[in-house]
């Protein structure tokens, strides 16, 4: 039998193919899951699957069909779904005035309509089993604004919002909700939204009063928290893991380095 604090659980992550979700399906794996990747079939996914013996699942996350599909290929082969993290999701910048009508609504598709997808299915497995955690990645931008973000910010509020319904529908049925709001992770979706120089980077760093960006391994470990009995007696919760960025301007006093 494995051993670890999700031992022999079944859980699905989306988006597993790089960033936060690779991580976590390396965390999960460690902790004795059993896991299925759900991301683009061009993506690395199946290898990131093939790493940890877990399972891929080509999955397009706009597509309700191919969630359901991907939900009902885990309780086909495990019998059961324990765990479904709801992570994938893309950031496309533009300001307001210039967003197209194509991005804010592949934006909203992706990022927020995905995570109703893999509620109504999971949820629909894990009430019937009467147990289950569900975990979704909303953002800091989803419980405050950023400028040139808009229909991202739009989604991961929603994601927010969509949290909190579901764990009060949900709780009856011993089922937990809750999403996770990271701040500048350094990850390829990041570097894609703002590019790839050391200046940028820098900058992204100073952003957050803890003077770094994020690793995927540090949202990965509060992913498992919420997903573990650790985490039995919260649900609704939107725990946000940014390094002190929304606890306001950081890097502007205080000690410094030289102190």
């Amino acid at each position: 039998m494995a051993q670890g604090r999700i031992a022999d659980r079944v859980a699905i992550v989306t988006g597993g193919a790089s960033g936060i979700g690779k991580a976590t399906v390396e965390v999960f794996a460690e902790e004795g899951a059993k896991v299925i990747v759900g991301d683009l079939p061009d993506s690395a996914g199946e290898e990131v699957a093939k790493a940890v013996g877990g399972t891929f699942v080509a999955t397009d996350v706009s597509d309700p069909r191919q969630v359901e599909r991907l939900v009902r290929t885990a309780v086909e082969k495990f019998g059961r779904l324990d765990i479904m993290y709801n992570n994938a999701g893309i950031g496309l910048t533009a300001p307001l005035l210039e967003h197209s009508d194509e991005l804010y609504a592949k934006t909203i598709r992706v990022d927020l309509d995905s995570v109703f997808y893999g509620l109504r299915y999971a949820g629909r497995v894990m009430v019937a089993q009467r147990r289950g955690a569900i975990v979704n990645t909303a953002s800091v931008a989803g419980v405050r604004g950023s400028i040139g973000l808009a229909a991202y910010n739009a989604a991961k509020h929603g994601v927010v919002g969509l949290t909190r319904n579901a764990a009060l529908e949900l709780a009856p049925a011993g089922v937990r909700v809750n999403c996770v709001c990271p701040g500048i992770v350094d990850t390829p979706l990041v570097a894609r939204a703002f590019g790839h120089s050391e200046e940028i980077r820098e900058t992204m760093h100073r952003f957050h009063p803890l003077g770094r960006m994020a690793q995927p391994v540090e949202v990965a470990k509060c992913v498992l928290f919420l997903a573990s009995d650790d985490a039995s007696f919260v649900t609704g919760h939107a725990l946000v893991v940014d390094g002190g960025l929304c606890a306001g301007v950081g890097n502007t006093g205080g000690i410094t380095d030289n102190d």
